[in-house]
């Protein structure tokens, strides 16, 4: 137990020394009658202690007694103070009028502690024996002696307590007080929990001694000592959150290193000119593309220049443990200085896209260059290389954090890299966007779950404490920007971007951390936006105040030299040698530009790509997606096979059965084993899947099982993974409830998965909704814009079945409308072998498309969208499948041309109402439209037989919006007659909320098709 300095206030007792410097009896006697302990013994007895006591004196460190001595004597402060202590712990201090010793006096055991005296000492010694007959002739001197010791103990324990509390309190609010903003605009005042009063401690206990913990060192040091050092560790340029996390020993490793001193070293001149180094070329590229492009926008990183040396730690610090790739995404702030100065860009190409100098780059329409993405290769001081990959990304600010993610996923899966210690993921936010944007709370709810972790990403926040015009208290209802990374058992650093070296103590250590843990780090750095939102923005509308301390601010850099000169560390030439020489290897870079010398190309590097290409549909011929019967048969029986003791649920078991009967002949292959046979031909060719959406293990519809049950132990069983010793991997994963995130984390998978399936599946196709940022800006547009392929296959349940406006609709018409340039595939498969044969297309060709499936719910387990198997083993997919049950097309009046679930009801329809004159033309592929194949199918009916469009989606809505054009031209120009939509009418919604009302209007819409008169 620790306590402060007791004595001064439990007794009054002094002893003044006689002319000779020693007290006589009676100055004893009358120090003894204040003394607590002796206050109810009797005079005659005090007198008689006086007189074979003894004064002793002590010069201050000098030992009384020591723990392990023999000896009895209890000893009686006079004057000065003493500690006392077990090891490295004070269990007292001690004053004037304490007594000491008690304990050996009582057990006559050996020494329990070390009494060391404090300062000049003077106590009074009495014998043990003494002391003990004392007691037996008084026993209310033993219960007084219990008295003082328990008051003792009680009062340096609950003081013990109330330092042990501030020091918490320290670790979990330090941070409120720490130097962050470095404008001083908000400054931090007094916390509560932070100030000796609220532990019912003052200023008289500043100069107490207590034992303490900090970092790794149990250390025992004056109260005042104590708050210094805890005000520089969790009060300065760094603040630490990390007591929200429950796991105690991850919570003892960041303590630790926080706290230890070693931590704080400052750094040696070699990493001191590193930083300056980095500094200077950030300001300088900025200064220098001021001055040569100063009308274009560039986003600067004027105010934040620390980044560029915090993503250099990061990166050698990766190197060092092993990282051989790291994948990074970001914003447009800083960008490209982040490409020149840490991707290794040319400045030279740079300075060519500010002058739009290579219009013929992009096979379509590119992009402004603050969304450029770039790679290539680093070595470390250490002489690794890393692998850098600086990910596109559009406006939409924290939607690249998943596709980051994913690509990461991707890079490791391929490398066998579990636990992501070779590729790291590295994502730099916006203060504003990163507490605004929903998409962060999914990217980080994704961080620990099995289908989606990477090991650790590191998360920067450029806190520029503003949103465009928008302060913080008006775009975030939280005390930090990133009090939303608290969800995750995680720390958060909140750093001043104007203290170079807290922030690369910083990088480090949040390095060290996802090295140990394979968990996320947050570090929340604080800047300032010298220019506006872009450099032709004036802030001084909104912000004047802000804007004037901005505006007085000198560079970083220039601060950091001067502290360094101040040091001794480095000389301001020397400084400005470091600023002189970039400047000119910017300018040389710029004279390259206008000489148009065209930029050195990047190493290459092998790529999975390769054999890939993207472009017009035509341009590759389409390949056999058939199987051999006996391999579907073969692999029909293994895929409904479990384990020996294995118990399926009876519906399941149910299921497989029906697959062996499919085997047989006995049943036609249905849906779901159709896609069961398509990943299984796939994965035994060396082609991995991944499957990832709501429920997709089971399937939304029950209709997939891919990851079966034991009924008894819930044991799972995965048929997929059983096929060979030699197959692809196999991943099925059970999503969160996220769309946004987990599609962007999926297509980001398939920019590094060509070989492979990569499929997001909704759990109802209108889900896609909440996902439409991911849609619009990457896999409608990647390729234009970037020229990046993606082959992500999207499973969207369409069907109208009466399930209520938000289970009907996929729409089709969403995805139409982003169609051009053959940049998707858009498809309605009505049936199994259809589905298929376009899972096994979508592979086998080298060109790599996202590929948009209208998958069915209805059809699913609907007998006639099954197929037999040599419908598997043969063929391909069909792109418009005629009316095969038309034998004499001559007779046919009107050719009505649909998708999907419609044409199984129009064919059930017309069958029973025996309508002979019309024709149901299935079309599969909406887009690339197939215009040549529609075109020699039309040609096969009467001339004058009238086509018509028929859809179950309003017709606002569905496919009609699109094909009234290209369908419509066509059929207008062979036919001269206008095509006709069948449909329901126009609509806000795209269905009703009523079953019954659904069946009638799906009963009205089939008999408008197929009985136009009647």
């Amino acid at each position: 137990m620790n306590s402060r300095r007791t004595g001064n206030k439990t007794s009054r007792a002094s002893l003044a020394p006689s002319a000779d410097g020693e007290a006589g009896p009676a100055a004893i006697l009358g120090f003894l009658r204040e003394v607590p302990l002796f206050r109810d013994i009797p005079a005659d007895e005090l007198a008689r202690i006086a007189e074979i006591t003894r004064e002793v004196r002590y010069a201050p460190g000098q030992a009384i007694c020591r723990r392990g001595e023999r000896g009895e004597d209890l000893y009686m402060i006079v004057a000065g103070a003493v500690t006392v202590r077990h090891g490295d712990h004070v269990l007292a201090e001690l004053g004037p009028g304490e007594v000491v010793g008690e304990l050996a006096v009582l057990d006559s055991n050996p020494r329990s502690a070390d009494v060391i005296a404090l300062s000049p000492l003077r106590v009074l010694t009495l014998g043990g024996g003494e002391f003990r007959a004392l007691i037996e002739r008084h026993a209310v001197l033993a219960g007084e002696l219990l008295r003082v010791l328990a008051a003792r103990v009680r009062n340096t324990s609950a003081r013990q307590e109330r330092v042990d509390q501030l020091i918490r309190a320290f670790r979990e609010r330090g941070h409120v007080l720490a130097a962050l903003d470095p404008l001083e605009f908000s400054r931090p005042g007094e916390h509560p929990e932070l100030t000796l009063g609220h532990y019912s401690l003052d200023d008289g206990d500043l100069g107490a001694s207590f034992s303490v913990t900090i970092g790794r060192e149990a250390v025992t040091l004056r109260l005042r000592q104590l708050l210094d050092r805890l005000r520089a560790i969790y009060c300065g340029a760094i603040g630490f959150q990390y007591m929200h996390i429950d796991d105690l020993g991850i919570q003892s490793w960041l303590r630790e290193r926080i706290e230890d001193p070693s931590h704080h070293a400052a750094l040696d001149r070699e990493e001191q000119l590193r930083i300056l180094a980095k500094l200077t070329d950030a300001e300088v590229f900025e200064a220098f593309v001021q001055r040569k492009f100063g009308k274009a926008k560039r986003f600067s990183l004027e105010g934040a220049e620390t980044l560029i040396p915090l993503l250099d730690q990061a990166i050698e610090t990766a190197g060092a443990y092993g990282v051989e790739e790291v994948v990074i995404g970001m914003a447009h702030r800083g960008r490209l200085n982040v490409l020149a100065n840490i991707m290794g860009k040319p400045a030279s190409q740079i300075f060519r896209e500010f002058g739009d100098a290579e219009q013929d780059r992009w096979s379509g329409q590119g992009d402004v260059k603050y969304h450029l993405g770039h790679a290539g290769d680093r070595t470390t001081t250490t002489g690794r290389s890393v692998r850098l990959s600086l990910c596109f990304n559009p406006s939409h600010l924290e939607f690249v954090g998943p596709v980051v993610l994913g690509r990461a996923r991707a890079k490791q899966d391929r490398a066998g890299d579990g636990p992501g210690a070779r590729v790291l993921p590295l994502v730099v936010h916006g203060d504003a966007a990163f507490a605004g944007q929903g998409v962060v709370q999914e990217l980080f709810n994704l961080s620990g779950l099995a289908g989606y972790a990477t090991g650790g990403a590191i998360h920067v926040v450029l806190n520029n404490q503003i949103g465009f015009t928008t302060p913080p208290s008006e775009y975030r209802s939280t005390q930090y920007a990133t009090d939303i990374a608290r969800m995750l058992q995680i720390p958060i650093f909140h750093v001043n971007g104007e203290r170079p070296e807290a922030v690369d103590r910083v990088i480090k250590l949040a390095m060290e951390f996802r090295d140990s843990f394979e968990m996320d780090v947050v570090i929340d750095m604080y800047c300032y936006r010298r220019h506006g939102h872009n450099e032709g923005d004036d802030p001084t509308f909104t912000q004047p105040l802000l804007y004037d301390a901005i505006r007085d601010r000198r560079p970083m850099r220039v601060t950091y030299a001067e502290n360094l000169s101040a040091l001794g560390a480095v000389g301001e030439e020397e400084a400005a040698g470091i600023a002189k020489r970039s400047y000119e290897k910017l300018d040389s870079e710029l004279a390259r530009t206008k000489a148009a010398e065209a930029p050195p190309a990047p190493a290459s590097q092998a790529s999975p790509w390769e054999p890939y290409r993207g472009g017009a549909e035509g341009t590759v011929a389409d390949v056999a997606t058939g199987v051999p019967e006996a391999r579907i048969v073969e692999l029909l029986v293994r895929l409904a096979s479990v384990p020996e003791a294995f118990t399926p649920h009876a519906r399941v078991a149910r299921l497989l059965a029906a697959r062996r009967a499919m085997a047989e002949g006995k049943r036609p292959v249905d849906w779901g084993a159709a896609e069961a046979l398509a990943f299984a031909t796939l994965l035994l060719d060396g082609h991995p899947i991944r499957l990832s959406g709501q429920d997709s293990q089971r399937g939304t519809f029950g209709h997939r099982h891919a990851v079966i049950h034991d009924r008894d132990d819930g044991a799972p069983h995965v048929p997929l993974r059983h096929l060979s010793a030699d197959q692809a991997r196999f991943d099925v994963y059970n999503s969160p409830l996220s769309e946004a995130g987990v599609l962007g984390f999926d297509f980001g998978y398939s920019l590094d998965r060509p070989e492979g399936l990569v499929i997001w599946e909704a759990q109802f196709g209108d889900f896609c909704n909440v996902a439409q940022v991911i849609v619009d800006q990457f896999i409608a547009a990647a390729e234009d814009k970037w020229n990046q392929l993606s082959g992500l296959c999207l499973l969207l349940p369409h069907g109208f079945e009466g399930q209520g406006p938000e289970h009907s609709s996929a729409r089709i018409e969403r995805f139409l409308s982003l169609a051009a340039n053959d940049n998707m595939q858009i498809v309605c498969p009505s049936t199994a072998a259809q589905y298929f044969h376009c899972l096994r297309r979508q592979v086998l060709r080298p060109w790599r498309k996202p590929l948009i499936v209208m998958s069915p719910k209805g059809l699913l387990q609907l007998p006639t969208s099954g197929s037999a198997i040599d419908a598997l083993a043969g063929g391909a997919f069909e792109r418009v499948i005629g009316d095969e049950t038309v034998s004499d097309r001559a007779g046919i009046e009107r050719v009505v041309m649909c998708t999907g679930k419609l044409y199984h009801q129009l064919a059930r329809s017309r069958a029973r109402h025996q309508v002979a004159n019309t024709a149901i033309v299935r079309l599969e592929q909406l887009y690339p439209f197939p215009g040549a194949a529609i075109s020699g199918l039309l040609a096969s009916y009467p001339g004058g037989a009238e086509v018509v469009w028929a859809q179950e989606e309003p017709e606002n809505m569905g496919a009609w919006p699109f094909l009234r054009h290209r369908l419509g031209g066509l059929v207008e120009e062979r036919r001269k007659r206008p095509l006709r939509c069948i449909s329901r009418p126009e609509s806000t919604s795209p269905a009703v909320g009523s079953k019954a009302v659904h069946d009638a209007e799906q009963e009205r819409l089939i008999d408008a098709i197929l009985m136009p008169g009647a």
